[in-house]
């Protein structure tokens, strides 16, 4: 079973493209085998753009959307938002996508390799995950703690789980020693936000 947070160079290439739109704005992503939810826009990932969209965000000026894929997310919030992004991911056909989907939706936004956090040099007011669950519960921790190490003073980590994949147990393990707040609900996932 390949996995989407792995590279696989010998995977066959058959690019295809997503057409989307959000709030008047339309989008245009290319999309491929071997990365994440790559015949459609994730349910859980646009539950999470939304429900971010719904808060006020007039002081966020860095955002990082880490384990981006082809880009989703961060291209979404850098055009609705008028704001520069930072995006990373582990797999090179993502990172080649979401390259691709910069220029084509014509944002301003950056996306480059990286393990988790290990490239990872700016701290941000904003970090944005679709964690990969199925990667186990270490790399979602990893994907969690290493981005609150990365945020900015009241800057925010958003990220979206389902409720059967550990939601109510990181949420509980998390209140211990931060705020962490429930923002919405729907078919199950859940959108948190976490800060110092």
């Amino acid at each position: 079973m390949e996995h989407y947070f792995t590279n696989n160079q010998n995977l066959r290439s058959e690019i295809r493209e997503i057409n989307f739109s959000l709030n008047a704005y339309n989008f245009i992503f290319k999309s491929d085998n071997g990365v994440f939810s790559k015949n459609k826009i994730d349910y859980a990932s646009l539950f999470l753009v939304k429900t971010f969209l719904e808060e006020d965000k007039k002081d966020i000026e860095s955002i990082l959307d880490i384990g981006c894929g082809y880009g989703f997310i961060g291209i979404t919030l850098s055009k609705v938002l008028n704001k520069h992004v930072d995006m990373a991911d582990i797999n090179n056909r993502a990172i080649h996508l979401c390259n691709m989907n910069i220029k084509e939706n014509k944002v301003d936004a950056t996306c480059f390799a990286s393990d988790i956090y290990q490239e990872v040099k700016n701290k941000y007011d904003l970090i944005i995950s679709n964690p990969p669950i199925r990667a186990g519960k270490d790399v979602l921790k990893a994907f969690i703690y290493g981005g609150l190490e990365r945020l900015n003073k009241d800057g925010e980590f958003w990220f979206v789980i389902h409720k059967d994949k550990g939601a109510k147990s990181i949420k509980l393990e998390l209140e211990k020693e931060y705020s962490c707040l429930l923002k919405g609900k729907s078919k199950g996932f859940w959108v948190l936000s976490v800060k110092n």
